[in-house]
């Protein structure tokens, strides 16, 4: 790095003798000036005054102008090619460290891991204290079936009131214009309900006979999670999936669950049903449901942070619900809602691969 620097510093000052370089340091160079946006008549000019120690090859200056070098400096470069023709090649790159990938844990550890996250679950709705939140819920539409042409149809915001175990739901904006006397359903389109402990509930009761599996590890969140695959039979789902008020399925699913190491409570959970009849008009129907500690008076709690329920028509048109919960407080708190929060940034839910040991 401190040589990149030097040689960046350098690009201001007229070099008065030829500075000899691998095609290893070259390379680091131009990335450098590209990422820093120096000008290319000003990189060009430098490279004019740099000997190659190595031969430059042509796949080598392709590369640095797809990554961004500009005419001037991709002329220069072509120039030092041809005056290093002669030279030895350059060292390959030093092979990449070998990583060890994370064991699981045994079958022991996983059944143990198992029955504390199933004491959990079954006890969520138990300790949540009572509380009011900001449920806001985005609804995009594909006509066209492609996933790739999304326009947005409505954004809904409600005040979502959890006291003595009871949840109440009230629209009070529906594209940032206030509204009265209002519910959900009376909008049309794609509903969702059972964010609030209802699915993890019915994964971990033992009528649901669900069967786990080890999956992988994963970081959720800058924490690490075990993550653990799931199957639910239909004969014991309680998941219903409805169409038109008119249509109603009770089909099989599965997906997965992520569970945070050090503290044993649920952070994700998705959820995909499966062998759909052939007729029924909904299909590829997924869900994801994030859960984050949230402040509520002097304590945290594991709460809905945002879910993400997707399907598909038969005819192909796609919709899309991004529901986000927001703004917690403790239940009685008089809180005006003017105005829809901002969408949270996708960072927060987005699952990165564990880091690996190294040998």
């Amino acid at each position: 790095m401190r040589c990149i620097l030097c040689l960046v510093t350098a690009l201001g000052l007229t070099a008065a003798a030829e500075m000899s370089l691998t095609v290893d340091k070259l390379v680091a160079f131009v990335k450098s000036s590209v990422q820093l946006k120096q000008p290319d008549k000003q990189v060009a000019d430098y490279l004019h005054h740099i000997k190659m120690v190595e031969k430059l090859e042509d796949q080598t200056i392709e590369e640095l102008q797809g990554l961004g070098a500009g005419p001037k400096t991709v002329g220069a470069l072509k120039e030092l090619r041809d005056g290093s023709a002669s030279l030895r090649e350059a060292a390959p790159p030093p092979p990449k460290p070998a990583i060890i990938p994370l064991a699981g844990p045994d079958s022991i550890e996983q059944a143990k891991i198992i029955d504390e996250v199933r004491t959990y679950a079954l006890n969520y709705a138990k300790q949540l204290p009572n509380f009011i939140c900001v449920q806001v819920t985005r609804r995009d539409v594909d006509p066209t079936g492609t996933g790739s042409s999304y326009h947005h149809m409505d954004t809904i915001t409600q005040r979502l009131s959890y006291n003595e175990k009871k949840e109440d739901y009230q629209v009070v904006l529906v594209n940032n214009q206030p509204v009265t006397n209002m519910k959900m359903e009376q909008l049309g389109g794609t509903v969702s309900a059972g964010e609030f402990g209802s699915m993890m509930n019915k994964i971990f009761e033992p009528e649901t006979q669900t069967r786990f599996a080890w999956a992988r590890w994963a970081t959720l969140r800058g924490r690490r999670m075990y993550v653990f695959a799931y199957d639910v039979e239909q004969a014991h789902s309680d998941y219903h999936v409805s169409v038109d008020k008119t249509l109603e399925i009770v089909p099989a699913y599965r997906g997965e669950i992520f569970v945070d190491r050090d503290n044993k409570m649920i952070t994700k959970i998705t959820l995909v049903p499966f062998d759909l009849p052939e007729t029924f008009p909904l299909r590829d129907v997924k869900t994801s449901l994030d859960y984050d500690l949230t402040p509520i008076g002097d304590a945290q709690y594991m709460l809905p942070l945002k879910a993400v329920i997707t399907s598909t028509r038969s005819n192909r048109y796609l919709t899309k619900n991004e529901i986000e919960f927001r703004l917690y407080r403790k239940f009685g708190t008089e809180t005006t809602i003017r105005f829809e929060p901002e969408a949270l940034p996708d960072d927060r839910t987005k699952e990165k691969p564990p880091e690996p040991k190294k040998p």
